[in-house]
């Protein structure tokens, strides 16, 4: 099966695919923060205002991070109630997040569009766009897990065999490593523009 492919270095498909995937929004967000540095020094602008509001969704973030890691010591515990409500807790805390920062880009427009003009606010849209986006795209992963944690352990046997299922263990770590990713890099985000608004 596709699935239990392994690579020419012995780690599992879906493993370099996920390394690969990560080292590529690194660069691009890395790329993303120099070009904004750039636009800042050659206008010789103040660092672009960060609302409120994005410091409150490093929290929500964290909590998510938490309770997704949760869900892998309750998946590792063969706890059933405790792995299927970090699941829940993670896709409310994710879907909190995305309503905060729909909040932020709107309710911050005039402020953000007005006092910022041509000092590249329109970079704090970009690198936070791109985030969301991530985020969007791997909620269908995360709503996955959740079907299965509540409509594939019903009976002793089949929770049995979905905790023993070492397939879906690696597919929880690598989701959980997304996650973790996604939660360290809007941190990084939030301490790039809170010092360049500072400098």
């Amino acid at each position: 099966m596709a699935s239990k492919e392994r690579s020419a270095v012995g780690l599992p498909i879906e493993k370099i695919g996920l390394f690969l995937l990560l080292i590529s929004l690194s660069m691009l967000f890395i790329a993303f923060s120099i070009g904004y540095v750039f636009t800042r020094n050659q206008i010789g602008s103040d660092g672009v205002y960060l609302p409120p509001i994005f410091i409150l969704n490093s929290f929500i973030l964290f909590a998510s991070s938490w309770s997704i890691h949760n869900a892998n010591k309750a998946y590792k515990a063969d706890d059933t109630e405790g792995y299927q409500k970090a699941l829940t807790l993670t896709l409310m805390l994710t879907i909190l997040f995305m309503g905060a920062q729909v909040v932020a880009w709107f309710y911050f427009r005039e402020t953000l569009i007005g006092d910022n003009i041509g000092n590249g606010a329109n970079y704090l849209y970009a690198i936070s766009g791109l985030h969301f986006a991530h985020i969007i795209g791997g909620l269908p992963f995360l709503l996955v897990f959740l079907y299965n944690a509540y409509n594939k352990m019903r009976e002793p046997m089949t929770v049995l065999l979905y905790f023993s299922d070492p397939l879906k263990r690696m597919r929880l770590q690598l989701l959980t490593i997304y996650w973790h990713f996604l939660d360290g890099l809007w941190i990084f985000l939030v301490l790039f523009f809170l010092i360049n608004m500072m400098l």
